[in-house]
């Protein structure tokens, strides 16, 4: 149910936009409780696998190595990506609204391409760190000391944050010919970009250019490195130890798959089988389940996390 006094602009400038009107996933008011209640769980689902892991990992002195510092650092991306889209999809839908101002859709453009950025190149850390421990275990603690690890995490936040902010800053400087529609249920990039002038978004596009450069060497990166650790693990003799092997990069691989193949779905599909429908189950793919799912994905295979979790809910019920 939109708001009666709210209507779409048809603008010239960009300057004269005060507020955009996001795609709802339904205008039935009971529909509209559904998906309230719905990213709800889901929103509280996420607060609390991430929220565990990053506690877990705080605590427990056995966790203090590359790997669960990198899961950790995953887990609080996780967490501002979630907390940037849903909250707001969900005051909307309990309200029936669409609107979102001016200021709250730059910063969730932003927030959305600063987070997954910088956990896009985390997990391209995350199979570097899988590579040195499998292929090459004797160099792990030089190559991957606990300086390097922060310099690395750091260099993936910070890239993060500067492809965002170019990006950001660049996409509304862009005149708004197309009045203030996004037809998406949060604010990034190419949304907006629809909204620009037809002979003013080059400027950004060659931007996403660059930044498909780098994200695809990103991607090279990270296929090499599990070949690389296919092969050596398929050398190891003994059954246990090729088990135990996989067992730790199963998880990350499977994390992977999941971020990359949701947003390559997302920008890369034929606009053939594109609609409104599918744009918008897609969207909530690439942009709702993974920060959802990457805990249950990581503590599933990982007895280590599994051991320490259960200790520290142990000892929680001890102290009550």
């Amino acid at each position: 149910m939109t708001a009666p006094h709210v209507q779409e602009n048809q603008m010239s400038n960009s300057s004269s936009i005060t507020q955009f009107l996001l795609l709802p996933f339904t205008d039935t008011r009971e529909l509209q409780l559904l998906h309230f209640w719905l990213f709800l769980g889901i929103y509280l689902a996420a607060l609390l696998g991430n929220g565990l892991i990053i506690t877990t990992i705080a605590w427990d002195q056995h966790l203090h190595t590359p790997m669960y510092f990198f899961l950790l650092n995953l887990a609080l991306l996780d967490l501002g990506s979630i907390s940037n889209i849903l909250p707001k999809s969900m005051a909307n839908s309990l309200w029936g609204t669409r609107v979102i101002s001016y200021t709250g859709c730059a910063t969730q453009l932003f927030l959305f391409g600063f987070l997954a950025s910088a956990e896009y190149f985390l997990l391209t850390i995350m199979s570097y760190d899988r590579y040195v421990a499998i292929c090459k275990p004797l160099h792990y603690g030089t190559l991957l000391g606990s300086r390097a690890c922060v310099h690395m995490a750091a260099a993936a936040w910070t890239a993060g944050f500067l492809n965002a902010l170019l990006h950001t800053a660049n996409t509304f400087s862009l005149p708004l010919c197309q009045g203030n529609t996004v037809e998406e249920f949060f604010c990034e990039v190419s949304q907006i970009l629809k909204l620009s002038c037809s002979d003013a978004y080059l400027r950004e596009f060659k931007l996403i250019v660059f930044s498909t450069f780098v994200f695809l060497e990103c991607f090279v990166f990270i296929v090499v490195s599990y070949v690389r650790i296919l092969r050596a693990v398929l050398r190891i003799p003994s059954e246990q130890g090729r088990h135990k092997a996989f067992s730790t990069c199963l998880p990350h691989l499977a994390m992977v798959s999941l971020f990359i193949s949701t947003a390559m779905f997302s920008y890369l599909k034929p606009h053939s089988i594109s609609s409104p429908s599918l744009d918008l189950v897609v969207s909530v793919l690439y942009s709702v389940v993974p920060p959802a799912v990457n805990p249950l994905i990581y503590s599933m295979r990982n007895q280590e996390l599994k051991d320490a979790l259960c200790k520290l809910i142990s000892l929680c019920f001890q102290k009550q």
